[in-house]
C-alpha cells in the first residue's frame, strides 16, 4: 500500500514460490498485472449480492484480518500508536473511500471503463502534489490535461443511463487512492511493510463496513457466483496482490512497481468483452490510448525531475 521500505520478501509468504529474485520479481509482475486487472470483473460479479460499500468493506477487513495473522507470526517491531492510528487513516483513504467508490460506480459503468478511470490516479497525484507546494513543470500539466481529455472521450462513448454519476464516482475513488497514497509518504507508518499494509487493509475496510451498516447496507440474497467472486477478490485480490505489490516496491524501481497501471486496464478491458460482452467501442480504445500515453508522460516528467534533482 504505502511505498515502505523494509525487510520484506515473498518468502515470508506461506505458499511454495520461485527460488531466484527473477523468478519472483517475475511472478509479482504477472500478478499485479493480471490479477489486478481481473477484479474489475469480479467486483461486477460480486455487486450481484453485496451492496457496494459492505462490499469493500467485508473483503478488505477479512484480508487485512488474515494478513495481520501471517504479519505476526513474523513478530515484527509493534507499532505505536501514532503508527496504528495513520495506517487507519491512510487505509480509509486507500481502501475505504476508494475501493467504495469504485464499487459504487461500477454499478452502472463498465468493467473496462472503470478500469481505464483508475489509471488516472498518477494524474491526481500530481495535481495533490502541486496543491501541496511542490512545483510541477509544463510536461506534467501537458499530462494531466491529455489525461482528461481521454476521460471526456471516455465519457463521450458511454450513454448507459446513470453512467455520468458512476463515472464520477470511479475518479472520486482515483482521487482518493491518490490522496491516501500522498499521506502515506507524509505520516509516519509502523515500519515494517507486511504488518503495515495489514494495518491498512483491515481498519480502512472496518471503517467502510461500518460507513456502509449505519447508511443501511445490507445484505438480503447470497447466490454461489457473487460468493465465489468476493472469496477472489478477497484472498487473490486483495491479500495475495498487495504481498505482490509490496514485493515490487521493495525490490524494484517505482517504474516496474507502477507499470501494472498500463496493463491492467487492458486485463480489465479484454476480460469485460470476452466474459461479459462489453463493447469495445473507438472511443473506448482511443480514450485508452490517451489515457495510457497521460500516464506514461506524467511517469516520464517524474523521473526526468528526480534524475535531475
Amino acid at each position: 500500500m504505502s511505498p515502505q521500505r523494509s525487510g520484506f520478501s515473498l518468502r515470508d509468504w506461506p505458499l511454495r514460490l520461485p527460488r531466484s529474485r527473477n523468478g519472483q520479481i517475475a511472478l509479482a509482475l504477472a500478478v499485479v498485472y493480471l490479477v489486478w486487472g481481473s477484479t474489475y470483473l469480479a467486483v461486477h460479479v460480486a455487486l450481484g449480492s453485496f451492496p457496494p460499500l459492505l462490499l469493500s468493506g467485508l473483503r478488505n477487513l477479512f484480508a487485512g484480518v488474515g494478513l495481520f495473522v501471517f504479519a505476526v507470526r513474523r513478530k515484527p517491531i509493534p507499532p505505536s500508536f501514532a503508527e496504528i492510528r495513520n495506517a487507519g487513516l491512510v487505509g480509509t483513504m486507500l481502501v475505504g473511500l476508494s475501493s467504495g467508490m469504485l464499487a459504487y460506480g461500477m454499478r452502472t459503468v463498465g468493467t473496462g471503463t472503470a478500469a481505464v478511470m483508475v489509471a488516472t490516479v498518477p494524474l491526481f497525484a500530481s495535481v495533490i502534489a502541486a496543491v501541496a507546494g511542490r512545483k510541477i513543470g509544463r510536461g506534467e500539466w501537458f499530462a494531466i490535461g491529455l489525461g482528461l481529455v481521454g476521460i471526456a472521450i471516455l465519457s463521450h462513448g458511454d450513454n448507459t443511463p446513470g453512467s455520468a454519476g458512476g463515472s464520477l464516482a470511479i475518479l472520486c475513488g482515483a482521487l482518493f487512492w491518490a490522496g491516501g497514497a500522498h499521506l502515506a509518504g507524509q505520516l509516519k507508518l509502523p515500519s515494517d511493510l507486511f504488518l503495515s499494509t495489514a494495518l491498512q487493509i483491515g481498519l480502512g475496510g472496518a471503517v467502510s463496513t461500518l460507513v456502509a451498516w449505519v447508511s443501511g447496507e445490507r445484505m438480503f440474497e447470497l447466490h454461489v457466483l457473487p460468493m465465489l467472486a468476493f472469496v477472489y477478490l478477497m484472498l487473490i485480490g486483495t491479500m495475495a496482490a498487495y504481498v505482490a505489490y509490496g514485493y515490487l516496491i521493495r525490490h524494484t524501481s517505482p517504474i516496474i512497481a507502477s507499470s501494472c497501471m498500463y496493463v491492467n486496464p487492458v486485463v480489465a478491458v479484454v476480460l469485460g468483452a470476452l466474459l461479459l460482452g462489453e463493447p469495445v467501442t473507438r472511443y473506448t480504445v482511443v480514450a485508452t490510448i490517451v489515457i495510457l500515453v497521460s500516464v506514461g508522460l506524467s511517469f516520464w516528467f517524474d523521473y526526468r525531475k528526480k534524475r535531475g534533482a
